[in-house]
């Protein structure tokens, strides 16, 4: 689907076909691609299970050694396909599972990317959470691990929480089935465009770089003007990241688009 037919369409599905087919995601008789990230020890696995029960396989990254869960479920009628990420503390690219989480969100454009997070260690875990909302404006939170922090008389208010966010917040305790069916209700709501995530951006002066994180992302808004977050693809390049680089070189960014 090109970017025209997007904009006209609140809709219609927001990922990158063949960006996906390029990272090995088949999306034959799915309607819409669900990214699963998160840190380590979160219960991300269990959220998958919970997710998907028996449709899963599993296989590896397209030129990688890393393992790829994909699984699917229906809901509303409308078919789903969950692909687990990697479990990564960042997406800042130091690492293969970085670089492969960072990768599918920013290239393959998963109509909603779902954060798992470790209730009982919630500030740990937000880094990520604010470097994925950095990337995608379709998000959902998954305060897992709820009832361990119930137990450790640890009180989130979710509805603040979805409010500073911008995204939809949905407490869960996995390996007991608690708050699944609200979390597929918020996937659906975000994929169908239902519910429009506004997500919190870190907005900071950054000493000595700011006139130049301006200059270059004016030069990407001239070249490529309909590309999002350009500030932040603006940093990726002055931090030398290569495969910004070459995406940009190769005229590959500009296939990202609202």
């Amino acid at each position: 689907m090109n970017s025209l037919n997007k904009e006209n369409c609140a809709t219609c599905p927001a990922h990158n076909i063949s960006n996906l087919i390029k990272l090995g995601i088949d999306m034959t008789n799915f309607d819409y691609v669900i990214a699963l990230a998160g840190n380590p020890n979160t219960g991300k696995s269990t959220v998958f299970n919970s997710l998907t029960g028996l449709k899963q396989h599993t296989g590896n990254w397209p030129g990688k050694t890393v393992t790829r869960a994909e699984g699917g479920f229906i809901f509303s009628g409308k078919r789903f396909k969950l692909v687990d990420l990697p479990g990564t503390y960042s997406l800042l690219s130091t690492s293969t599972d970085e670089e492969i989480a960072r990768d599918f969100i920013l290239f393959g454009q998963p109509d909603v990317t779902i954060i798992v997070v470790d209730a009982t260690r919630l500030e740990r875990n937000l880094n990520l959470v604010l470097q994925v909302l950095e990337i995608t404006d379709r998000a959902v939170l998954c305060l897992n691990l709820i009832d361990e922090a119930e137990r450790k008389k640890i009180r989130i208010d979710d509805r603040t929480l979805s409010k500073i966010l911008g995204i939809p917040v949905v407490p869960t305790a996995a390996r007991q089935g608690s708050g699944i069916k609200e979390l597929l209700k918020s996937t659906y709501d975000v994929a169908t465009g239902e519910y429009i995530c506004r997500p919190f951006r870190i907005s900071s002066e950054i000493k000595g770089v700011n006139n130049a994180v301006e200059a270059v992302t004016k030069m990407l808004k001239q070249e490529f003007p309909n590309l999002p977050n350009t500030r932040w693809i603006a940093l990726r390049l002055l931090e030398g990241d290569q495969k910004i680089i070459d995406a940009v070189r190769s005229g590959e960014i500009a296939k990202i688009v609202h």
